[in-house]
């Protein structure tokens, strides 16, 4: 008689691993504080076991250069997981970071290791049909609190015009709103933000993101003392993510919380964030950062310096996380596909109401890729 046991994770196996490049162009350039997109590039994941289910994974892999974060799925980790159980989840992160060592412990190789790590949460997770985030043990209802993403600079765009978008977010029913700053003098982004305010009323919350726009403490203070009278609920990616210690002296000297950790990998680095109280926010992206695995590690840690998660990007991913995690409040969500094209890729989209995404209640992470516009915008083939 056979051990049912051993037969489950038999059934568990890691058959394949595939991986695909996907480049979607943007409708409209757009525009950062310090930089100008034209294209988001997209690494594509699929994991089967031999039970024939099948888990996915997804990272943005940058406006040019995706295909490095694809060759690393291929060439680094992929070995390392043909014939494993897909329940070892924890063993095999494990083993695939020991495997980064020498190609680098972030960028194109930690954005690897997080998609193959999150289609391996989201194969486990169909295997036992439950949506992730009850499987990952739910700790919110099925509502889950996001804020509108937007406020991007475009070729035209006035303050006026920034003001009219920001309260049309308002009017679907978000209590919560972005917008970017830092790419104009310090009286223009006033202007703008003092426009978005007008628009948006008093009781809504108004984050800023700055995308890395300033170089030395002088300089965002004297933004920030624009900024602070209009009273923004935090103030994003100041410096470069490798400046940590201007984080921390900005987060003394403004009331407005610091909120960065989005292209931050591992828990060693967020661990020194929150040593130097650089953020009272973080915005640790699973799909970067070493995937759910790591984030979960980085969440828990957080939580112990009375420090909020706001992931960044991919609601898709990130509902789930908001949902499983007490220490966290915002899922960051875009309303069209315009700026976060990845909308296209995926077979379902979320629903909201009243500023609130709803959690999927499919097993997963609740939608599958739509294989009609991968094939529309690969740069390769499933391999």
């Amino acid at each position: 008689m056979s051990n049912p046991v051993c037969d489950y994770t038999n059934d568990a196996r890691i058959v394949s691993v595939e991986a695909r490049t996907i480049s979607i162009p943007l409708d409209q350039p757009t525009s950062f504080s310090t930089r100008q997109v034209f294209a988001r590039d997209y690494t594509l994941v699929r994991v089967r076991t031999a039970d024939g289910l099948e888990g996915i994974g997804f990272c943005y892999g940058g406006s040019r250069g995706g295909v490095l974060v694809t060759h690393a799925v291929r060439e680094l980790f992929k070995q390392t997981l043909i014939g494993q159980s897909a329940l070892r989840v924890e063993g095999l992160w494990q083993e695939m970071y020991q495997d980064s060592l020498l190609h680098g412990r972030a960028g194109s190789a930690m954005r690897a290791l997080s998609i193959l790590d999150v289609a391996l949460w989201d194969r486990n997770a169909r295997a036992a049909a439950l949506p992730l985030s009850q499987y990952l043990g739910a700790s919110a209802k099925e509502a889950v609190p996001a804020y509108a993403s937007g406020g991007y600079y475009l070729e035209g765009k006035t303050p006026q015009m920034l003001g009219e978008e920001l309260a049309g977010y308002v009017a679907l029913g978000f209590k919560a709103v972005k917008m970017k700053v830092g790419r104009f003098s310090p009286k223009e982004e006033e202007a703008r933000i003092k426009a978005a305010r007008a628009a948006i009323g008093d009781d809504v919350l108004l984050m800023l993101d700055a995308n890395n726009a300033w170089s030395d403490l002088p300089t965002a203070l004297e933004y920030m003392k624009r900024f602070e009278p209009y009273q923004p609920y935090w103030i994003e990616e100041p410096f470069s993510p490798d400046d940590i210690e201007n984080h921390a002296q900005l987060a003394k000297r403004t009331p407005v919380a610091v909120a960065t950790g989005e292209i931050e990998a591992g828990r060693w680095r967020h661990q020194e964030l929150l040593e130097k109280r650089a953020a009272m926010i973080l915005q640790t992206d699973a799909a970067v950062c070493g995937g759910i695995s790591e984030w979960r590690r980085i969440a828990a840690m957080a939580a112990g310096f009375g420090v909020t998660m706001c992931p960044h990007w991919f609601h898709d991913l990130h509902v789930h996380l908001v949902a499983a995690t007490p220490n966290a409040r915002f899922v960051e969500y875009f309303s069209d596909d315009l700026v976060l094209n990845f909308r296209r890729l995926v077979d379902t989209q979320l629903s909201f109401e009243n500023g609130n995404l709803m959690a999927p209640t499919t097993p997963g992470l609740g939608f599958g890729f739509d294989e009609k516009a991968v094939e529309r915008y690969a740069l390769d083939s499933w391999a």
